[in-house]
């Protein structure tokens, strides 16, 4: 066992020795390192693609999605979505079609609540959009959200004229809740663009979009439009949205709907 060990030492002494065991080593490195990168390089990888034609708007439901092998290099370096699941219900962008057989790319699929249209997909037929203006104050500090439901109450102020010029009159006043359970679509800033589709950027409310049947559009224009008087539509968050089954739309006030209709006129040959 000595002798084994003496001649190991000397061996291991010996700088040609240890210079070639260095090379050898050194070859096996490279060479594994090698082959590893040319199987990650050539081994094809599974990712979605598209099954057929999708147009802008379109929703990725699973059964338009496709899985297949492309090399590594198709995807390196490139925005190309490799899981299924970040693409599943998602949406088109409206100014993108993906063709038939397309990888899905980052750039071309976004979150419903991205898409400027998305509203279109939410109202019943039959239903009207109608489109409040708000502010940040008007939404309780910018915390109505989609989905939220809220009431529409209408104040009522009579204007008085003094000399030439048209005041409200404060012992003249109606106020009461005229529409409950109305389900937000929609909140969009100045430009159309959705409030809440980036947290990280802060928007300012300048509309609420809500849907409710033509008669209940007409009379929230007909309040609007009220010219001898001062009217404004104030919207109130609830909690119907925390129920399992929330309340149905429908008109809360028959005197503040009568009042409206006494005040304005609407010429049916028009609708």
């Amino acid at each position: 066992m000595g002798n084994l060990g003496n001649s190991l030492k000397k061996f291991m002494q010996n700088k040609n020795t240890v210079t070639v065991v260095g090379v050898i080593l050194a070859i096996v490195v490279l060479y594994v390192a090698y082959n590893m990168r040319v199987k990650s390089a050539i081994n094809p990888i599974s990712v979605p693609y598209a099954l057929e034609q999708l147009s802008p708007a379109t929703q990725i439901t699973a059964d338009k999605i496709g899985i297949k092998q492309v090399p590594p290099s198709m995807v390196d370096g490139s925005e190309v979505i490799t899981n299924k699941g970040a693409v599943v219900d998602k949406y088109v962008r409206e100014d993108t079609i993906i063709p038939k057989g397309s990888l899905f790319y980052g750039v071309a699929v976004v979150e419903k609540e991205q898409l400027r249209t998305n509203i279109i997909l939410e109202y019943p037929k039959g239903y009207v959009l109608y489109n409040l203006a708000v502010n940040n104050t008007t939404t309780y500090g910018n915390s109505v959200f989609p989905g939220n439901y809220v009431d529409i109450y209408l104040r009522i102020t009579h204007r008085v004229l003094e000399g030439a010029t048209a005041v409200e009159s404060d012992n003249q006043i109606m106020f009461g809740k005229l529409m409950s359970n109305i389900k937000v679509l929609a909140v969009k800033d100045s430009s159309g663009a959705a409030v809440f589709s980036d947290l990280d950027k802060a928007k300012t409310p300048s509309m609420i979009i809500f849907a409710v049947p033509e008669e209940y559009y007409i009379l929230l224009k007909k309040a609007e439009y009220l010219q001898t008087y001062s009217s404004a539509l104030i919207l109130v968050p609830t909690n119907e949205s925390l129920k399992d089954n929330p309340g149905e739309l429908e008109i809360s006030s028959e005197q503040l709907k009568n009042r409206i209709n006494e005040l304005t006129y609407w010429d049916e040959s028009m609708s």
